[in-house]
């Protein structure tokens, strides 16, 4: 389950959106991320659900392979579901001593499933479609205003593309520590949650030990590479908007134009 996470990986490609602007990518992806929340009609998550086919489509990402995402995923979708359909008040439909299941419990449920399983598969297009060098410079050209207030952008930047590129290293080390110790007799399926997750500390040990390891080796890498932070640092492709920019901020101008129309003119659905 735990090489199933595709978040924070990159893959490779010659697609439409693998050639837009990072900085584009960015502020849709968020724009996007704001949608999943404010979205309410059944209506409104099938346009949504269609966009989000139609943006994998057009990355050429093995679909299967963007839902492998969604894999791990799955205990918190399930426990979320369940603690909306027995925690929400509203019309009973079936009842037990003191626990309910309500109409809009199951509807709250089905719709919060529906924003996390999108939330994630936004999410990863973003990551699967732009190299780190790519999202550091796109982050960074974005918050350079803050730069007059003496903020670090490039180390900010920088920071925040290393922690999301480490999550698919630290997974994969994660699995093969587990691996490891499954071989020596070590149990991580069997017994309730608890013990489920007490078998699970001794993997912590190792992991930490694993992560900072690799952090030195990092660190040392850069320094060797006479990596001094973002001052009077040049790059190697500049970054200008394109038509291929033009023709996916149009595209999302009209899926958002859609979308507006069917929550706020067809709520109701």
């Amino acid at each position: 389950m735990v090489k199933d996470i595709t978040l924070g990986q990159y893959f490779p490609g010659e697609s439409l959106i693998h050639r837009a602007d990072p900085r584009v990518k960015i502020i849709l992806t968020l724009v996007i991320m704001a949608n999943i929340f404010f979205i309410d009609s059944y209506l409104a998550f099938a346009v949504f659900t269609c966009f989000v086919v139609m943006t994998v489509l057009a990355a050429k990402v093995p679909f299967i392979y963007t839902l492998k995402g969604l894999k791990p995923i799955i205990p918190v979708i399930v426990f979320t579901a369940l603690v909306n359909i027995f925690t929400t008040p509203g019309t009973v439909v079936l009842g037990y001593g003191a626990i309910h299941i309500t109409c809009e419990g199951i509807d709250t449920a089905v719709k919060m499933s529906l924003r996390i399983a999108l939330l994630i598969i936004s999410s990863s297009i973003m990551t699967l479609t732009t190299t780190p060098i790519s999202l550091t410079d796109g982050l960074e050209r974005l918050l350079s205003p803050l730069k007059h207030l003496k903020v670090p952008v490039h180390e900010f930047s920088m920071m925040m593309t290393v922690a999301l590129r480490f999550i698919p290293t630290l997974l994969e080390e994660t699995d093969k520590i587990m691996k490891a110790q499954a071989s020596r007799g070590a149990d991580f399926e069997t017994g309730n949650v608890f013990e489920r997750a007490k078998s699970f500390i001794p993997v912590l040990v190792p992991l930490f030990v694993s992560a900072f390891r690799r952090a030195d080796d990092l660190a040392m890498a850069m320094e060797a590479r006479c990596y001094r932070g973002g001052e009077g640092r040049t790059r190697m492709k500049q970054m200008k908007l394109s038509k291929v920019d033009l023709k996916i901020t149009l595209s999302f101008l009209i899926f958002e134009s859609v979308l507006v129309y069917v929550q706020y003119f067809k709520m109701y659905v």
